[in-house]
């Protein structure tokens, strides 16, 4: 099958998401000729008049067809031969590059949406692997591509058949892996994340980091710490809310050692790792409440953006701290107006057990967590909330006093879980936060709104997203060139 693009308005869609052309014919071939298929990109035409162009990768293809791709007239065969199936994909205008005012790379985006929407339809034949044009960004092609064929369903007895893209042609090879990387990084923190709760417990949660993280790299290392060491170090806070459930909590820390300075202190990242949040005794609506089996997020991102910063052999040292249990109602659950003592001495009292992420991170520090719905309402899916008192980051999302008064203006205790009103409930979570901070280069990250996906990221299929994985591998790719 060779899927084309006309009639030429099919591309003609200026800056609208990249669409896919539909079928155009038969070729007659068997099933078991059917076994790569060839994804190529398109630009949209910047005049009504103009014929819209390929990319390097179509140009020579469409030269070795002498022009069957662009043909309107029935083909007696298929236009590459080493091809049975091939997609043309829109890329928009070839001038798209990076959104200033937005700070959006507009370019890269087009680009992952265009490869993934091309290689799941080649995925629907159930051809065995595909090839991608670069479409000039290697790494985002890639991306497109692994993230665009990644689908959960370990549970299904009937598995689509697992395709390998491949990069086609010859050009920017050295970025392939490194968009492979940067693609599985955030595959395995959405295998993470969409696993059910019965299957993902705290236990397995850190069985498989520990797997995947020793097998990345030697420089690692690995601490699975149970229940009698949470006591020891007297993390009340944490305790409170995991004693609600009979599965065991598990602190889970985790090592990076790629400085050749060992002694050089490392970044220290903390991901919330709500395995199932029913909400305890404020429990959630029962509505997508199925959604909580992924409040195990940040701990997901994290774990997952370290691992791939020991696949690329960073020179730096990095932590990774991720407190594991499930925030389920029972007869031992935290209750409201109870008061609990976090590690570092302070009392908390607690009116909303559904505000369990806080409690959690307050006994361990930049911290990424799935935190809270106001997030969601605030920013949707767009980007993540980033609090912080550091002054380069001050214009991003500052910590105002204002929501620190409605914590600490507590009948009980110290603190307050939650704060005096409904609104500001992602600022009045981080004022939480800074209460249990002495580090002064902190930075909270809350993903809550990106943690599932309808339709607003193309190349990522309905469900649990993994992200902000890759944000954070970039992140730390980019710290360890400017300390080099």
């Amino acid at each position: 099958v060779i899927h084309l693009p006309w009639p030429l308005k099919c591309w003609d869609y200026k800056h609208e998401p990249p669409c896919l052309a539909g079928c155009f014919g038969s070729w007659g071939l068997s099933a078991t000729d059917m076994t790569k298929g060839l994804v190529l990109g398109i630009y949209s035409k910047e005049k009504e008049d103009d014929v819209p162009p390929f990319t390097s990768a179509g140009q020579n293809c469409d030269k070795l067809t002498t022009g069957k791709l662009r043909g309107t007239s029935n083909i007696s065969g298929p236009p590459l031969k080493d091809f049975p199936s091939v997609v043309l994909v829109g890329l928009s205008i070839k001038a798209a590059g990076i959104n200033e005012q937005e700070n959006w790379r507009e370019g890269k985006e087009n680009i992952r949406a265009a490869l993934a929407a091309g290689c799941r339809q080649i995925q629907d034949p159930e051809l065995s692997s595909v090839e991608v044009d670069p479409c000039g960004d290697t790494q985002a092609a890639e991306e497109g591509a692994v993230l665009g064929l990644y689908e959960y369903d370990d549970l299904k007895q009937k598995k689509k058949l697992a395709m390998s893209a491949k990069l086609y042609g010859s050009g920017a090879q050295e970025a392939w892996p490194k968009g492979v990387l940067f693609a599985c990084g955030q595959k395995l923190a959405c295998h993470l994340m969409e696993t059910q709760a019965n299957e993902m417990m705290p236990t397995r949660f850190a069985e498989i980091i520990e797997k995947n993280l020793k097998s990345a790299n030697s420089e690692t290392e690995v601490h699975i710490r149970t229940r009698s060491w949470i006591e020891e170090q007297a993390m009340g806070s944490f305790l409170s809310v995991a004693k609600g459930s009979d599965e065991p909590p598990v602190f889970l820390e985790i090592h990076y050692k790629g400085s050749p300075n060992a002694n050089k202190p490392p970044l220290v990242f903390v991901g919330k790792g709500i395995t199932f949040d029913s909400g305890g005794i404020s429990i959630k609506a029962s509505a997508n409440m199925d959604l909580m089996r992924a409040d195990m997020g940040g701990a997901a991102t994290i774990c997952s953006g370290i691992m791939s910063a020991a696949k690329l052999n960073l020179p730096i040292n990095i932590t990774g701290l991720a407190p594991l249990c499930e925030n389920t109602p029972s007869s031992k659950v935290n209750k409201l107006e109870d008061v609990v003592r976090a590690r570092n001495g302070k009392t908390i009292q607690v009116d909303n057990t559904d505000a369990e992420g806080r409690l959690i991170l307050a006994d361990i520090i930049l911290n990424a967590t799935t935190l809270t719905g106001a997030m969601d309402i605030a920013l949707g899916s767009g980007a993540t909330g980033v609090f912080t008192n550091l002054s380069w980051l001050w214009n991003k999302m500052p910590l105002f006093k204002h929501y620190t008064r409605q914590i600490v203006d507590c009948q009980l205790a110290d603190v307050n879980n939650v704060g005096k009103y409904r609104c500001a409930g992602a600022c009045t979570a981080v004022a939480f936060l800074r209460e249990f901070v002495t580090h002064p280069k902190w930075a909270h990250l809350d993903t809550a709104g990106m943690m599932t996906n309808k339709d607003e990221v193309p190349y990522l299929r309905k469900g649990i997203t993994g992200r902000p994985t890759r944000t954070l591998i970039d992140f730390l790719l980019r710290f360890s060139q400017d300390n080099a």
